[in-house]
């Protein structure tokens, strides 16, 4: 899973013993050479999707990480690019990828924008927060962008029981409610705790109109539904 760039067992082991924030910081170097990093092939699909939906002025990529979404961004936006997170190890990579982005070091769930962007999105970012965390962090995107503005990210199908994968999540999210019952700082990352039912109702009750789109580049499951869709989740409005 990890290329011999990436970070030793020691090192995984010693974030997974931080907090959120520390255990970025002390990833940052090699985030990059992970598995954790978004997919070149979820961030196209999504800048496909976006495509017929733009062009958009100003952009904001939330829990931008090492800001693999300036991929999408910079093609749609117009305007200035900004990627905001609250791990300063992980804001030092993306200002040297990106030079041409603005970078803001804050806690997305008191985003400090107010009617600043026309597009957000968000990549691998919902796992962080705990569901009673979502309505602040909703908020403050509907906040940060301008009436009519975008909120997108990709969300993928629930897996099935029968698959591995299931069965792998679910062991790791145990794994992690276990760790966090004992040791102290938490570490919050959970890959079952965002179903887009739940997800869908918090952005309805933070004032969107939320609707979704097939991301079809990504194939399909034996059933014929979607692997992955993108969550768009407007804010009601026109901007002057």
């Amino acid at each position: 899973m990890f290329s011999a760039q990436g970070p030793s067992l020691r090192e995984l082991a010693m974030q997974a013993l931080s907090s959120v924030e520390r255990g970025y910081d002390l990833l940052a170097p090699k985030f990059d050479h992970t598995p954790f990093r978004t997919p070149d092939g979820i961030l196209d699909a999504t800048a496909d999707a976006l495509g017929s939906l733009g062009p958009f002025g100003e952009g904001l990529d939330v829990c931008c990480g090492t800001g693999a979404g300036m991929r999408v961004l910079r093609p749609l936006c117009q305007g200035r690019i900004t990627g905001v997170d609250f791990s300063a190890g992980m804001l030092a990579q993306a200002r040297k990828a990106h030079p041409d982005a603005e970078w803001v070091r804050a806690d997305v769930r008191d985003l400090p924008f107010d009617e600043a962007f026309d597009l957000a999105v968000s990549f691998g970012a919902l796992g962080h927060f705990l569901p009673a965390e979502r309505p602040a962090l909703f908020s403050g995107v509907y906040r940060a962008l301008r009436p009519g503005g975008l909120f997108a990210f990709p969300i993928g199908a629930p897996q099935p029981i029968t698959s591995g994968w299931y069965w792998a999540l679910l062991g790791f999210d145990l794994a992690m409610r276990a760790r966090n019952a004992v040791w102290r700082p938490p570490f919050v990352m959970y890959y079952r705790t965002c179903p887009l039912h739940a997800v869908r109702d918090d952005l309805t009750a933070a004032g969107f109109t939320v609707t979704t789109v097939p991301l079809t580049l990504l194939g399909r499951r034996e059933d014929g539904s979607p692997r992955y869709r993108l969550v768009l989740a407007r804010r009601p409005g026109t901007s002057d």
